[in-house]
């Protein structure tokens, strides 16, 4: 597939920027407002992971136009919640959600986490390419994966039913973090089979501009394990 102009890419994503956050309250916005070099940024990634895609099979959205939608924008819809640093992005892949959130959230380490080698070498060189020089990539299980200090935020995008997910990555957690666990359909079941000491704390109905079908964010007081 060729690629699109910049200008119709560009244009999608300042659409979806505006759209993407219609009730946020004044005193949340500017966390998630994003300069011009913050949006160019973004596209500069998308025009990375459609090249490499197309050797590496990295995504099975092959439309750039659509990456926007359902890889930038839904990525950013986890903004008004990221509050605290270090930030893990568990699971990340091609670097979802954890580079558009960096994009946005210079201000915060971030921790990008995957297993695959294929997904951390592409993930490396958009890290080098972006100069985003608070970002560290690192190729391990989550489970078996034990850094120097814990994470404030931990976010994950449809890795794992939530109780797997708060289960192995809880060890992971500082006291007093937060697990945000990015899913399409409230999973009600899910919820209702998590552990006892992970608190619930809201699920979050979200609204990505261009995109059908729900999504929603669940949000876990993710304590650390006594055993971690």
């Amino acid at each position: 597939m060729d690629q699109p102009p910049r200008a119709l890419l560009q244009q999608r994503l300042d659409a979806g920027l505006e759209g993407l956050f219609p009730t946020l309250s004044h005193d949340m916005r500017p966390a998630c407002e994003l300069d011009q070099g913050q949006r160019d940024l973004l596209i500069d990634y998308i025009g990375l992971l459609a090249r490499w895609n197309r050797a590496f099979n990295l995504t099975a959205v092959r439309d750039p136009l659509e990456m926007v939608s359902r890889h930038l924008l839904d990525s950013l819809a986890v903004l008004p919640w990221l509050c605290d640093g270090p930030v893990l992005d568990a699971g990340t892949g091609a670097g979802l959600p954890g580079i558009p959130l960096a994009v946005a959230r210079p201000d915060l380490e971030f921790t990008l986490l995957d297993s695959n080698g294929k997904k951390t070498r592409f993930v490396r060189h958009v890290v080098s390419e972006l100069g985003l020089k608070h970002v560290n990539v690192v190729q391990a299980r989550l489970e078996s994966y034990r850094p120097a200090r814990k994470f404030a935020t931990i976010v994950a995008r449809a890795l794992a039913p939530v109780r797997e997910l708060h289960l192995t990555s809880r060890h992971l957690c500082r006291q007093g973090g937060r697990l945000l666990a990015l899913k399409g359909r409230a999973p009600l079941e899910e919820i209702a089979a998590l552990d006892v000491d992970a608190a619930l704390i809201a699920v979050h109905a979200l609204s990505v501009p261009f995109l059908d079908g729900e999504r929603n964010l669940i949000e876990i007081r993710c304590e650390p394990s006594p055993h971690g």
